[in-house]
Parts: structure tokens; sequence; C-alpha cells
């Protein structure tokens, strides 16, 4: 008879799991791994992963649920580690690059995949909604300070697309090293400008 496993047994297990799935992903991409491959990255039997996952789909959701979060935490922490909505954005904005630079196989997973049929892995929808908030939080502090003007959702996606494209150029080596942080920095002030109260 089986082992009867804990609540913490279960989520050690999962967090093992996911933390193999997203090397694995990185490395060879999604469509390119198995089940198998991943219990035998754990060491355990081929049917094992199916105890606590119902498929690769639904690791992949995980995986990139839990990057979604740790994203997020990473950008809250920032914004609360500031005073001033100034400097508000440029510690959010750091913590952004520095995310995606210190995690680029994390960051790929995340906004790179078009995973099919997100809304069937509710937790993936809400660390994504999560990561979302975290892009135009900083801005409604601006903007309740009286220093930027407009829709701090629209606002806070151009901030982030600006972003997104910086890093996924250098990424992919179509910039050199260190040049996408010198690029939003540009962009950001450019932004800022424009979107000034009263400018």
């Amino acid at each position: 008879m089986p082992r009867v496993l804990s609540d913490s047994d279960v989520a050690d297990f999962r967090e093992r799991l996911c933390e193999a799935a997203e090397r694995l992903f990185a490395e060879k991409g999604p469509d390119a791994v198995t089940m198998r491959q991943l219990a035998s990255e754990l060491g355990v039997s081929p049917m094992t992963p199916y105890r606590y996952f119902k498929d690769k789909d639904d690791i992949l959701a995980a995986v990139r649920a839990n990057g979604f979060d740790r994203f997020a935490e990473s950008l809250e922490t920032a914004r609360a580690s500031a005073t001033g909505g100034r400097a508000k954005g440029a510690a959010v904005g750091e913590a952004y690059i520095d995310f995606a630079f210190e995690h680029p196989h994390t960051y790929k997973l995340m906004f790179d995949l078009n995973q099919p049929h997100e809304k069937d892995y509710p937790e993936l929808v809400r660390a994504g909604l999560r990561a979302r908030e975290t892009m135009s939080a900083w801005v409604k502090d601006l903007a309740a300070e009286g220093v930027m003007t407009g829709d701090p959702v629209q606002i806070g996606a151009m901030f982030w697309a600006a972003a997104h494209g910086a890093i996924v150029l250098e990424l992919a080596g179509k910039l050199p090293h260190g040049a996408a942080r010198s690029l939003h920095h540009m962009i950001n002030t450019t932004l800022a400008r424009g979107l000034a109260s009263g400018g």
C-alpha cells in the first residue's frame, strides 16, 4: 500500500517537479519534454508525476504561475520599498529589468509562450492578473500625486511593452549586453515627459 502523503509532501514534490520542468522546458522547449523525462530528472517512476499533475500542460501552467508570482512579488517589494510616485516607478522599472535578466528562462516561459486554454488553469490566471496589476499600480501612485494624467492601465501597458521589447531584443542577442537597461531608461524618460500632468 503506498504511503499516504501529507500536504507538505505533496507541496515539496510539486515544487521539485516544477523546478525540473522549468529547466527542461527552457532547454528543450515544452513540446520536446515528456512526462517520462520529468520523472527521470527526479528519479521517480514514469507514473509518479501523474499523482500530482494531470498532464504536461498542467505542469507548464504551474511553472508559469509560479514565475508570474515571483515576478509580481519582486515588483511589489520594489514599489513598497520606495517613497513617492517617481521613486516607486523607478524602483519597479529596475526590479523588472533585474528579474528578467536574473531569471531569463522563467521570463521566457512566462511571456513568450501561448498556452492554449489558459482559462482552464485558475492559478495561472490569478498569477497573471497579479503581475498585470504591478504594471499600473505605480502609475496610480503618480496620478494620485498629480504627476501624470491618463488611464493608468493603458499607461502601464505602454511602459510594459517598451520594457518587454527591450528585454526580449537583448535576450535574443539583437542588442548588446546591458543595452536593454539603458534603452529602458531612455524610453521611460521620453514617455514620462509626454504623459506628465499639464504636458
